[in-house]
């Protein structure tokens, strides 16, 4: 499987050495940080099929199993776009907030085979008040608008390869 990563993984390294360090010397983040537990995050996402929640160390890995059909109908930019229309979602929003231990929400899209369409990693410190905002209305209109006007669904995949590390399996999604 071919493999893509955005160029906000650097970005990230250097910020949190950084701002590790100057969490430690200002006594932020004290007191016991709450990993939860695959069961305690799967409640936060709503999906009419097959997902199942598990975690890793502190990375919440959420799996989605979609009907090949969907995938079809909706095309490359739809497949694209999947792991990111749940990462941007309240439901990770509200997770981050609720567990101070959970370090990111990754992402995975399936399909019945097991065989992996798309996924993508999103890291607790990556998106602000600001951003979230923002990822929430990008992904709103990518739902609501993106069958009409794909646009928005790029719009969206754009987004999310910004400000996540993400793969795209080459044999399902023929990158240009």
């Amino acid at each position: 499987m071919g493999v893509a990563f955005s160029a906000a993984l650097l970005r990230r390294i250097v910020w949190a050495a950084l701002a590790g360090s100057a969490l430690v010397s200002c006594g932020v983040g004290e007191g016991p940080a709450v990993t939860p537990s695959g069961a305690e995050i799967e409640p936060y996402y709503e999906y009419e099929g097959t997902m199942a929640v598990t975690m890793s160390g502190n990375v919440a890995q959420v799996a989605v199993v979609i009907d090949r059909d969907e995938y079809r109908m909706g095309g490359r930019v739809w497949a694209m776009a999947s792991p990111y229309i749940f990462l941007f979602s309240a439901a990770t929003q509200q997770a981050f907030e609720d567990f101070s231990g959970l370090g990111g929400v990754r992402v995975i899209i399936r399909y019945p085979d097991e065989s992996v369409l798309a996924q993508a990693l999103l890291e607790r410190s990556e998106l602000s008040g600001a951003s979230w905002q923002r990822a929430l209305n990008i992904t709103g209109n990518a739902r609501t608008r993106g069958t009409q006007s794909p646009g928005f669904m790029r719009d969206l995949v754009r987004y999310g390869e910004e400000h996540t590390d993400f793969e795209y399996n080459p044999e399902y999604i023929q990158l240009p």
